[in-house]
């Protein structure tokens, strides 16, 4: 992996981090820690949604809609156990 796959991967899990952040309300943990959440939603997004039959397609904005669903997928879970 170089260093612009590096840089691609965090502008993405920020991106996405950052949308769902805003989407789920009161769930959101600061700047390095929606990146965090945006790349861990990305791993969450491509293992859970192919197996659900949803295919969103290739592309950077692809991967910020998966990343974004995958994040605020993760955010809720972390909600409902945070209670």
């Amino acid at each position: 992996m170089g260093i612009e796959s590096l840089i691609v991967w965090l502008i993405v899990g920020g991106v996405a981090g950052w949308l769902a952040g805003l989407i789920v309300k009161g769930y959101g943990f600061g700047i390095i820690g929606n990146i965090v959440v945006g790349i861990v939603g990305a791993f969450i997004a491509g293992w859970l949604l192919p197996r659900l039959g949803i295919a969103i397609g290739g592309g950077i904005i692809a991967a910020i809609i998966n990343a974004v669903i995958g994040a605020v997928i993760l955010l809720v879970i972390i909600g409902l156990i945070k209670r």
